[in-house]
C-alpha cells in the first residue's frame, strides 16, 4: 500500500507562468480563462527549445514497450500521449494534474487521438499510486512552483520500482535575459520574480534533489529556450505588473520598457531566453 506523507500547507502550482498569463488577459474580452491557459501552454510547447528539451528527455528516459510511465504535472497531456505511444497496449501511461479543467482537456485530446492512457487529479506531494508501481517518471517545469521539492522527490522515489528511471526538467529563472530595455529596470523586475516564485532557480538544484533522495545520476542536459514575442508578451505583462504592484519599478519605467520591447520586436532586435536543465537518474536495483 502507498505511504501517507504529510500534506504540505500549500498546494503546488503547475505551469504557473502560463496560468499567470491567462489571468492577465483583458478581463472585458469575455474569453474563457481555461482556453487562454491551454493556448498559452500550446504556444510554449511549440517553442523549438521546449521541443528539443522534451525530445532529449524522452530519448534519455527510453521508455519501452510494456512499461509503466508517469508524467507529474501533465497539463494538456501531450507527453502522456508520447508515453502511451512508446509503452504500447501492454504498458501504462498516466498523468497527474491538479487542475480538473485541464484534465478534461487532456482526456479529450487523448480520445481524439485514439490513444489509451489515463489522467488522474492529484499533486506532486500525494501520488495516488502504490509503491514500486512505475518504471519511469518525468516532471517538467513543476519543481519551480513547489513549496517542498524534497517531499515531491521522495514521492517519485516511492512510486518507482527499484532500478526505475526519472527525468526532471526545470528552468533557472536567474538565467533569464531580456533585451531591449533599461538593464537596471530589467534586473529589478527579474529580481522581484525570483523572490515571488518558490523555487525560481530550481534547474540548478535538480541533480542534488535526486541524489539526496537516493537516485544515481546518469545524464544531464540543458537548453537556452528562446521565447518568441507572442509567447513571451503575456508572461512579461504579468511579471511587469507584479513588479509595479510591489513598487519595484515605477509606472513610467514599465511603460518605457514596454515601448522599448515593442520597438525592438518591430525591427527584429529582440531577445528573451531562460535556460532549462534536465537530469536523468535511476534508483539502485533491489
Amino acid at each position: 500500500m502507498p505511504s501517507e506523507p504529510e500534506q504540505p500547507a500549500r498546494t503546488p502550482s503547475f505551469h504557473l507562468d502560463a496560468i499567470a498569463a491567462a489571468r492577465t488577459a483583458d478581463a472585458t474580452s469575455g474569453a474563457d480563462p481555461m482556453a487562454l491557459l491551454v493556448a498559452a501552454l500550446d504556444l510554449q510547447a511549440a517553442l523549438p527549445g521546449i521541443r528539443r528539451m522534451r525530445r532529449w528527455a524522452h530519448e534519455a528516459l527510453a521508455v519501452g514497450a510494456g512499461e509503466r510511465a508517469l508524467d507529474i504535472g501533465s497539463g494538456t497531456g501531450s507527453e502522456v500521449l508520447e508515453f502511451a505511444r512508446r509503452v504500447g497496449p501492454g504498458g501504462e501511461a498516466a498523468g497527474v494534474e491538479p487542475n480538473p479543467a485541464m484534465l478534461t482537456v487532456a482526456r479529450d485530446r487523448a480520445a481524439a487521438a485514439g490513444v489509451r492512457c489515463r489522467f488522474v487529479e492529484a499533486d506532486a506531494y500525494r501520488l495516488p499510486f502504490d509503491d514500486d508501481h512505475f518504471d519511469a517518471v518525468r516532471s517538467e517545469r513543476v519543481y519551480q512552483h513547489l513549496d517542498d521539492p524534497v517531499a515531491a522527490t521522495a514521492e517519485i522515489a516511492r512510486v518507482l520500482r527499484p532500478g526505475g528511471r526519472v527525468v526532471l526538467v526545470d528552468s533557472d529563472w536567474q538565467t533569464a535575459i531580456l533585451h531591449p530595455g533599461d538593464p537596471a529596470v530589467v534586473a529589478r523586475m527579474i529580481a522581484a520574480m525570483l523572490e515571488a516564485t518558490p523555487n525560481a532557480r530550481s534547474g540548478r538544484f535538480l541533480r542534488g534533489r535526486l541524489v539526496a533522495a537516493g537516485f544515481e545520476i546518469d545524464d544531464m542536459g540543458s537548453e537556452a529556450v528562446i521565447w518568441d514575442p507572442a509567447t513571451a508578451r503575456p508572461m512579461f505583462d504579468e511579471v511587469g505588473g507584479a513588479a509595479l504592484t510591489r513598487e519595484v519599478i515605477t509606472e513610467q519605467e514599465r511603460d518605457d520598457l514596454v515601448a522599448a520591447i515593442e520597438a525592438g520586436v518591430a525591427v527584429g532586435d529582440y531577445h528573451l531566453s531562460v535556460t532549462m536543465f534536465a537530469v536523468l537518474g535511476h534508483l539502485p536495483p533491489a
